[in-house]
């Protein structure tokens, strides 16, 4: 750096400061004092690394959980500025970038198979989703499961209006079933597991997905914290995969770790654990999902995809263009963890 140059240097940073402001690596050093990360109890790489107390031990800030049944009240959350990272589904994404929330999607913290199933109560005598008409389903509206059980019903030519669909929280939806208020429910892990019990599957997001039908359980930042914490966010981003390679080379540690948070034993944990596809941050930034900086890839379509049938649902108003989601999805955190 010439003296010309460096005098130049320290005049601009010199301004900025009397400003105010600071420079672009000052700020991007920053640490917040605390972070709050809204999760929900499913056996993936963020409840993990949660079980295993990861996120005290390396993030050096405090941590403070909140704890969400579903990806609405995730939006909510994001929307009252009242967390920081958030977890919620393919669905509630694309709900919540066509209102315009202030976050952005960073991760994926898995892609959904037989942990969201349509589940049918013995009982109910229903063979097959053509055999739902006039019965009661229920699953908490605006999530992946309600988006899979829509798609379901139409991919058999079944009408919605013939089910009577109502929208349940997950632990509602148990309640219900006990109660035999309903005859079957889309919903996910654990309590699917405790519905199967008493029932049997007709279809799941594992076999919906090899027929156009993607769903995804999405890491989410706050837009405001992640202009102020890049380098923390992308910290935040090596834990999960740090997780996802903790359980691909020994599972059966991941499951006793993760046993106790999901209230169930390590056999089931294994079992619900690979009913969902954990994939490594390289793995991310493939055509079909992140792409690159440069390149956006198929994450945002499918985004865009989810919300225009969320229309003809009247679950939302409206969706803007696929620009919005492309500037919703951003793999630069991704790509900086793994330089």
């Amino acid at each position: 750096m010439t003296r010309t140059i460096r005098t130049l240097f320290v005049a601009i940073s010199a301004s900025l400061m009397g400003l105010g402001l600071a420079p672009a690596a000052a700020a991007a050093s920053a640490k917040p004092e605390a972070v709050t990360i809204g999760f929900q109890v499913i056996p993936n790489d963020e409840l993990l690394a949660k079980a295993k107390g990861w996120y005290e031990q390396e993030l050096g800030v405090k941590v403070n959980f909140r704890q969400f049944e579903s990806g609405r009240d995730v939006n909510v959350a994001f929307a009252t500025g009242a967390i920081d990272f958030g977890l919620a589904g393919s669905a509630p994404t694309a709900v919540g970038i066509a209102k315009g929330l202030p976050y952005k999607v960073i991760w994926l913290h898995d892609v959904i198979g037989a942990a969201e199933s349509l589940a049918v109560k013995n009982s109910a005598g229903v063979h097959s989703l053509k055999e739902l008409q006039g019965k009661t389903v229920a699953t908490p509206f605006a999530s992946t499961a309600h988006y899979s059980l829509q798609n379901a019903l139409k991919l058999e030519g079944v009408s919605a209006s013939a089910v009577k669909v109502i929208d349940l929280q997950p632990q509602d939806i148990l309640a219900a079933w006990t109660r035999g208020d309903i005859d079957a429910a889309y919903v996910w892990q654990p309590v699917l597991g405790k519905l199967l019990a008493d029932g049997h599957v007709l279809t799941d997001s594992a076999i919906l997905a090899k027929k156009g039908v993607v769903t995804a359980d999405i890491g989410l930042v706050s837009t405001s914290f992640a202009a102020k914490y890049p380098e923390f966010v992308a910290k935040y981003i090596k834990l999960q995969a740090k997780a996802i390679q903790f359980y691909r080379t020994d599972a059966a540690g991941a499951a006793a770790a993760l046993a106790p948070a999901i209230g169930t034993d390590a056999a089931e944990a294994v079992k619900e654990a690979r009913e969902l596809v954990w994939l490594t941050p390289k793995e991310q930034l493939a055509p079909a999902y992140f792409g690159s900086s440069r390149k956006k890839g198929d994450l945002a379509k499918t985004l865009k995809a989810t919300a225009d049938f969320l229309v003809t649902q009247k679950s939302i108003e409206s969706a803007p263009g696929l620009a919005a989601f492309e500037a919703a999805v951003d793999p630069s955190f991704i790509e900086a963890a793994l330089k």
